[in-house]
């Protein structure tokens, strides 16, 4: 089944609102930090849909949310669907859900927190982020939020676990393709090689240094230096 939601980043200079998932039953996403968000309702605009949502869940308002990108997860959360071809039956079991995820971030915003059904909620300092307990795929794409293209990416999850990726960056009406990744068994150990920080890891695009992070010139993506 196709579903429709959203997913809200509510940001200042230095922190990113998050919502520790640990107080509801059966939540997929239990014992995860996510964003803010949720499904549409009908004839709801994405926009709407954000705002609505992180009013519900924080009691904040928002003003002047930016789509920033658009996320597919095929299956989510075992991904079931794509351990099988399009031709087989079991490719369109109405019970796996395909979701598609218009991912929003705000810095405009009044309000006060309040005791979200949802969970705990916290602002983390932005350079705090990685170290929450996350979905392998946010590590990824919250970097391109940093970045000035629109995304449109793919995350394919089996058991919970991420597989695969990929995505293409928009600017303007200049289409920046990039190679599909896959995530790496959990045995194997990385190895550190000079080139590594020459490139950008998703578009392959010209790269500058600058305080230990790579910046990306051409997608925008921003990590940091490999070198130990």
């Amino acid at each position: 089944m196709l579903k429709l939601a959203t997913l809200c980043y509510v940001r200042t200079a230095q922190q990113t609102l998050m919502l520790h998932r640990i107080k509801k039953e059966n939540d997929m996403h239990a014992g995860k930090w996510n964003g803010l968000g949720g499904k549409l309702m009908a004839g709801e605009t994405p926009e709407a849909c954000a705002i609505r949502e992180v009013q519900e869940e924080s009691g904040l308002t928002m003003h002047k949310p930016v789509l920033r990108g658009i996320l597919t997860f095929p299956g989510f959360p075992s991904g079931q669907r794509a351990l099988w071809p399009t031709d087989d039956p079991r490719h369109h079991d109405p019970n796996l859900d395909d979701w598609y995820t218009f991912v929003f971030v705000c810095h405009e915003f009044e309000g006060k927190l309040i005791d979200s059904p949802e969970g705990v909620l916290a602002w983390i300092d932005n350079d705090k982020l990685f170290d929450l307990h996350l979905w392998e795929g946010d590590r990824i794409f919250l970097r391109w939020l940093s970045g000035d293209a629109f995304f449109s990416g793919r995350f394919v999850y089996v058991d919970n676990v991420l597989q695969e990726h990929d995505v293409t960056f928009y600017r303007g009406e200049q289409v920046v393709p990039t190679m599909p990744s896959t995530t790496a068994p959990a045995s194997h150990q990385p190895r550190y090689h000079p080139v590594d920080d020459t490139y950008c890891w998703l578009c392959n695009g010209a790269v500058t240094k600058r305080h230990c992070k790579i910046i990306c010139q051409v997608c925008g993506f921003t990590r940091d230096c490999s070198d130990p």
